[in-house]
């Protein structure tokens, strides 16, 4: 969602400066793992100027992008049948309630019903490449166990 989201405002608008690109290249291939005060020193800027400038050219602050991106990949792993503990230390949450409360502010349900969630079997078709295991959704949906 995220991706159609940055697609559809770069479509309406000038491109993003070549700072803020790199700092969510940065951000989507450290699936979340990176600490914006980083980000803005790689680039060379402020904090304060990265969020205005991220802000202004792709909808959302680089904290509330690294977050989700962290979730995504978060929730892919859920769906792929990882335990709720597992994944929450494999991606960088506090605890397994960190990842709890994050799963309910982004979804409104619970770790163990996003796994379940046939929606999100699409994962398996647009990113085979995740290096996850099919989840249970996509094998039912594909009639694999």
């Amino acid at each position: 969602m995220t991706d159609a989201l940055l697609a559809r405002r770069h479509e309406a608008g000038p491109p993003a400066a070549p700072e803020v690109a790199w700092a969510w290249h940065r951000i989507v291939g450290s699936r979340g793992l990176i600490r914006v005060d980083g980000l803005a020193a790689e680039v060379g800027w402020s904090r304060k100027r990265l969020w205005s400038r991220f802000c202004s050219q792709l909808g959302l602050p680089p904290q509330r992008a690294v977050n989700l991106v962290r979730f995504d990949h978060a929730a892919r792993r859920l769906v792929a049948g990882d335990d709720a503990a597992r994944v929450a230390a494999d991606t960088g949450y506090a605890d397994q309630s960190h990842l709890h409360r994050d799963v309910r502010a982004f979804t409104g349900a619970t770790p163990a019903a996003v796994s379940g969630e046939p929606f999100l079997a699409v994962d398996d078709l647009a990113w085979p490449a995740s290096g996850h295991p099919p989840s249970r959704a996509f094998r039912k949906i594909a009639g694999r166990r």
